[in-house]
């Protein structure tokens, strides 16, 4: 069982930054569509941002201008960038990579920004 390893939720003040780092097994990142996740209490998954193998780029508009997703092959490791932080996007973080159909999921990490 593969799974992905997360990392750098915290608590934060609206407008600070974070930023969640995903590591993955190298086979896996390199051909890997990636994906970031949220889930705030008694909310459904929502689809934050995504990287597809050939590297194209979305992002919920509820993120667009404050979120960066990024990937570093050499560390096969995928990042997630947050600045400008809201209390609405208080959420438990979740990174995704689609592997041939097959999807790996990290941990969670807790991300709280405090009004």
């Amino acid at each position: 069982q593969v799974h992905l390893v997360e990392s750098g939720g915290g608590l934060v003040q609206s407008g600070g930054s974070l930023r969640l780092s995903c590591a993955a097994p190298g086979s896996i990142f390199s051909s890997s569509t990636k994906a970031w996740y949220r889930q705030a209490p008694e909310k459904q998954r929502e689809l934050v941002a995504t990287i597809s193998r050939a590297g194209s780029i979305n992002y919920a508009d509820s993120v667009k201008g404050r979120f960066t997703i990024s990937g570093d092959n050499a560390k096969n490791t995928m990042y997630l960038q947050m600045n400008s932080l809201k209390p609405e996007d208080t959420a438990v973080y979740y990174c995704q990579m689609t592997y041939f159909g097959t999807a790996f999921w990290g941990q969670g990490t807790q991300v709280t920004v405090s009004s």
